[in-house]
């Protein structure tokens, strides 16, 4: 059995989840004013520059110090209420056709992110993939967020699950495909025969050039329930997916 693997911000939607809920949390009363400005700042730092593992593991601290005591039933309410509105306008175009190929082609479709599993499992359900891989946050005896991680999906951590999951599930990793962004996925993409960088930063456009990887451009914004479902899009998409596939076995046979 093939699967897909995508990283979920900046590869699935065009912004960081965490970011795109902080005015709903902000409405809550779960985050000030001066935390969604940070947030915001951060995000735009992110999307010119990147992020490398050090900035991604500060973010990492902050978030579980603003999270903690929080309840955990509450924010999968507010989830739950506002994803439509909050993340589906954000999904680009071109992801949703290459999520709808992939299923079209029979394998399975798995969201991989850092993103909270309460962010991550919800919208997959919303995408009508196969399932997620995400951070899960520890929970106390009163359902309060603790602020300690039980798992990060960073790095070599989602590399790791992959692995694990393709174990359980007899998922054939070098048919496999994957889609990301940030040079922290290049472990995650060097998981699968079929690396695809989305939307690179610069240190992950150098590795891939390297490692001939395919560069994808994703641009278009678009709310899943309104996309058309034409065969153009499958067309291209197994097109565009054809093509890599080949260049790649060329290049392994040099």
């Amino acid at each position: 059995m093939r699967a897909a693997f995508f990283d979920l911000d900046k590869t699935v939607i065009a912004k960081s989840s965490l970011v795109a809920f902080g005015p709903e949390f902000h409405a809550r009363g779960l985050l000030h004013r001066r935390t969604l400005v940070w947030a915001v700042l951060s995000q735009m730092m992110f999307n010119r520059f990147g992020a490398d593992d050090e900035k991604l593991e500060k973010i990492r601290e902050s978030v579980l110090q603003i999270t903690k005591g929080w309840d955990h039933l509450e924010i999968k309410k507010l989830v739950a209420e506002t994803i439509n509105d909050v993340i589906e306008p954000l999904i680009y175009e071109e992801a949703l056709e290459l999520i709808d190929h992939h299923m079209a082609q029979g394998d399975e479709v798995w969201l991989v992110s850092m993103s909270p599993a309460e962010i991550v499992e919800p919208f997959a359900e919303l995408l009508g993939i196969t399932g997620s891989i995400s951070s899960r946050a520890k929970i106390d005896a009163q359902g309060k967020f603790t602020g300690e991680m039980e798992f990060f999906a960073l790095g070599e951590n989602k590399a790791i699950a992959i692995r694990e999951l393709a174990q359980q599930r007899d998922i054939d990793l070098n048919e496999s495909f994957a889609y990301s962004d940030s040079e922290t996925d290049i472990p995650m993409l060097e998981s699968v025969g079929h690396a695809y960088a989305v939307n690179a930063d610069r240190h992950l456009a150098k590795a891939a050039h390297e490692s001939q990887w395919p560069l994808l451009n994703f641009t278009h914004p678009v709310r899943a329930h309104d996309r058309a479902k034409s065969h153009t899009p499958f067309l291209l998409s197994a097109i565009v997916i054809g093509a890599a596939a080949v260049l790649g076995r060329t290049y392994q046979r040099r």
